[in-house]
């Protein structure tokens, strides 16, 4: 597929309103920072708010979908017909099935399981089960998800126990990007498709290093404020020593 023949779902209404609902969540985003900073706050930390606060709804509300139709969603392949070869297979044995597969795959018309689908263009392994795919995000709806809404309620309150949290999450974020993309890289992007500008550049491209250089951003902010804490200490104590 070359530019000039680009497929024809590629803008279609599924595909709007999955966009619009990630300018939706950051719009919430922005007006939680609204609500729970005061006018004062710098801007590096609005931002960082904004980010956490975001990346805390995506977590829940877009990949935990992902997840519930991983875990309960499913069709037998007996069903599926001259389909079957269209589907992205279960891994053998998966919850104790060889006979169905589980997956946006098989949400049939439910929104969020249509919005998968939409990613699942540029990315087929998220239309179905990746062992590897799903292990991460079990972790990141579970456990970054509630860290993110740590960080953003620590921020409200100014507690500096935030910079701790921003940095757990963000390497967490940046080896989790690199496990989901390394084993493509590795067998040479099977399942991704790159045939066009929107798939490579809007959905493999920007939304995943989203992921990549705000996180980079999150840990310098709170790597120079802890620096700058221990600097603090340091001056105090040297000062004691010279009295």
């Amino acid at each position: 597929m070359t530019e000039s023949t680009l497929p024809p779902d590629l803008f279609d209404q599924t595909t709007i309103v999955s966009l619009l609902s990630t300018v939706a969540i950051l719009l919430v985003a922005y007006t939680l920072s609204r609500r729970a900073l005061p006018s004062t706050t710098p801007t590096s930390l609005r931002f960082l708010f904004i980010w956490h606060a975001f990346d805390a709804l995506i977590h829940f509300c877009l990949e935990g979908s992902f997840l519930y139709h991983c875990f309960f969603s499913s069709v037998r392949l007996g069903d599926l017909g001259e389909k079957a070869g269209g589907y992205y297979p279960d891994p053998h044995n998966y919850l104790g099935y060889t006979d169905r597969v589980h997956g946006a795959q098989a949400g049939g018309g439910n929104p969020l399981a249509q919005l998968w689908m939409v990613y699942a263009r540029a990315d087929k392994r998220w239309a179905g089960v990746d062992l590897g795919v799903v292990s991460l995000e079990l972790l990141t709806v579970f456990v970054v998800g509630p860290l993110a809404v740590s960080v953003c309620y620590d921020l409200s309150k100014r507690n500096p126990r935030a910079n701790i949290t921003m940095i757990i999450i963000a390497t967490a974020e940046l080896y989790g990007g690199f496990m989901t993309f390394c084993p493509e890289w590795l067998t040479g992007n099977l399942n991704l498709d790159s045939s066009n500008f929107m798939y490579l550049w809007v959905y493999l491209v920007f939304f995943n290093m989203l992921w990549v250089f705000i996180p980079i951003y999150a840990i310098y902010v709170a790597s120079a404020d802890i620096l700058d804490a221990f600097h603090a200490r340091s001056t105090a104590l040297g000062t004691k020593k010279g009295n």
